[in-house]
């Protein structure tokens, strides 16, 4: 489990959440106080926020769609876009130099800078590197059908996280294709890319290639 510890997930020079991050060994350890941090965080913020409603704050040069909704408590980063019919639903903070794109949803997760989530995405209980990108229609899943606690597989090891939702860690420069689904707990190492219509559980490696469920090493 090594490679999959925050350390070696992100560079946290990347996102406003360092300093909170360090704190944890594993980012799903992270999820419990997320909402707590970014309020705390709010009250740090410099005169390029303006907090636009209650518990929702906006760098000024982000732009907003008329039509999205952002929940409290929220931070958008400088230079993001929030577009059309986008749902923030609260204990999100987006980094700068994001998408969230037309009818994407995002609930209790971090989105570090340069994050694209453009189009149709669900990003739920969930972190994204640096550089992350979610294709159209991709989606974390983040609870169990069965709504029992999610574990983090690992070979034959099942972690525990005490969480009945978790979605999916993604490392610095990773990959979805479009319309994938990550089932709950899911753990993608750096710069690893996934195939179009892939449904994952479990760890990756990082620097790698998943297609049809086979890990293949980049060359």
């Amino acid at each position: 489990m090594e490679e999959f510890k925050i350390t070696q997930l992100y560079d946290l020079s990347h996102t406003a959440a360092a300093e909170y991050l360090q704190a944890y060994r594993y980012p799903w350890e992270a999820l419990d106080g997320l909402e707590a941090f970014i309020l705390r965080l709010q009250t740090t913020l410099g005169d390029d926020y303006s907090e636009v409603c209650a518990g929702v704050y906006v760098h000024k040069t982000a732009k907003i769609a008329p039509t999205a909704y952002l929940g409290a408590p929220c931070i958008i980063g400088a230079n993001t876009e929030v577009r059309h019919c986008a749902f923030v639903r609260g204990a999100a903070l987006v980094g700068e130099g994001c998408v969230v794109g037309n009818s994407a949803e995002l609930k209790n997760c971090i989105l570090f800078d340069g994050v694209e989530v453009p189009h149709y995405n669900y990003v739920g209980d969930s972190i994204l590197g640096y550089k992350a990108h979610m294709g159209a229609g991709a989606v974390t899943s983040n609870i169990k059908s069965d709504r029992t606690p999610v574990f983090i597989k690992c070979g034959g090891e099942k972690i525990p996280t005490g969480r009945k939702k978790v979605g999916a860690m993604l490392g610095d420069f990773v990959e979805v294709g479009c319309n994938s689904v990550l089932n709950p707990g899911t753990v993608i190492g750096r710069r690893t890319s996934v195939y179009p219509l892939s449904s994952l559980r479990g760890v990756y490696p990082a620097d790698c290639i998943i297609k049809g469920g086979v890990v293949v090493p980049r060359k």
